[in-house]
């Protein structure tokens, strides 16, 4: 019985349909159900019962899978200690990334790690949607925000606080606000998410505390393209120091009301199962803290960010 086989059959349970599983495990249908005729025969009982409309677990199978779900998870774990207990970097970094980090900052990185490790390959999911690992087939994602589901697994990578910015162009057309307050008059760079649009921006200063509901002619779901309005002058935009890093330390876009501060969020690489969490994995970790750490050391040092960041 193939190790291969028995992975289509973890899969077809837990999707209940082979064709669904079939294209997470990216093969042909026709192989996948190849596989489960495979298996049961080598078992000599059926694992599901197949009609027209579904696919269900039968009795044997209700008793099989979960035991060989272990078997397999044992395996993987066996093989993964040994490849770190000899130091072997290599597999499939199925990632996901958001827009505007991903491609900017994070996928540079990638390339030179995967440079020093040749043998790791890469597919990269880049969109800012909400993240389905089954759905997604990806088995890590740097995500803001910690993980809210207390059956996946993350290690926080960098505090990242969030800066109001502009292009100096637009401060000289539209004038510099001095008050959160004063950003009512000014055209907001607002991001969307499951077509939630995130307009009202709070600040704190102290005790004091601002909501501000904020209007412009510019929405997006795609954070990339916010950064981009916010750098050629179409408004101001709410964003992660990270993201908008390279062009405040260029001093392409300024760091409004500095005296304010904003809800910081934390950057998180997630993995749904111990599993996913590989040597390749554990190594790419390290080097986004280092990376990150890098970057938040620059913008210390030109003041743009506070030093407690670091803690």
């Amino acid at each position: 019985m193939l190790l291969e086989d028995l992975q289509v059959i973890l899969k077809v349970a837990e999707f209940r349909s082979i064709t669904a599983a079939a294209t997470n495990l990216d093969m042909r249908t026709a192989t996948a159900s190849a596989a489960v005729k495979r298996v049961e025969s080598s078992l000599g009982v059926e694992l599901f019962i197949r009609t027209t409309r579904q696919l269900r677990l039968s009795n044997a199978g209700e008793k099989y899978i979960p035991q060989c779900e272990k078997a397999l998870l044992m395996l993987e774990q066996a093989k993964q200690n040994m490849k770190g207990e000899l130091d072997i970097i290599d597999g499939d970094l199925r990632i996901a990334l958001s827009s505007d980090l991903g491609r900017n900052l994070v996928m540079p990185w990638i390339d030179e790690f995967m440079a020093i490790h040749s043998k790791v390959s890469l597919r990269a999911n880049i969109n800012d949607s909400n993240l389905d690992f089954y759905r997604d087939s990806v088995d890590l994602a740097l995500r803001y925000g910690s993980p809210n589901d207390a059956n996946l697994y993350g290690f926080k990578i960098c505090n990242v606080p969030r800066l109001l910015c502009a292009s100096k162009a637009y401060l000289e057309e539209n004038g510099t606000p001095k008050h959160p307050q004063d950003l009512a008059s000014h055209n907001g760079l607002l991001y969307q998410l499951n077509n939630i649009t995130y307009d009202v921006w709070e600040f704190y200063r102290g005790d004091e505390q601002y909501k501000i509901k904020m209007k412009g002619n510019r929405v997006s779901n795609d954070g990339e393209l916010v950064h981009r309005w916010c750098v050629s002058g179409k408004g101001i935009g709410l964003k992660s120091c990270l993201d908008i890093s390279s062009d405040l330390l260029a001093e392409n876009v300024v760091h409004i009301l500095p005296e304010y501060q904003t809800k910081a969020t934390e950057l998180w690489l997630i993995f749904p199962s111990r599993q996913s969490i590989t040597p390749a994995a554990r190594l790419l970790r390290d080097t986004l803290k280092q990376k990150t750490r890098n970057i938040l050391l620059q913008l210390i040092e030109k003041g743009i960010v506070d030093k407690s960041v670091l803690n």
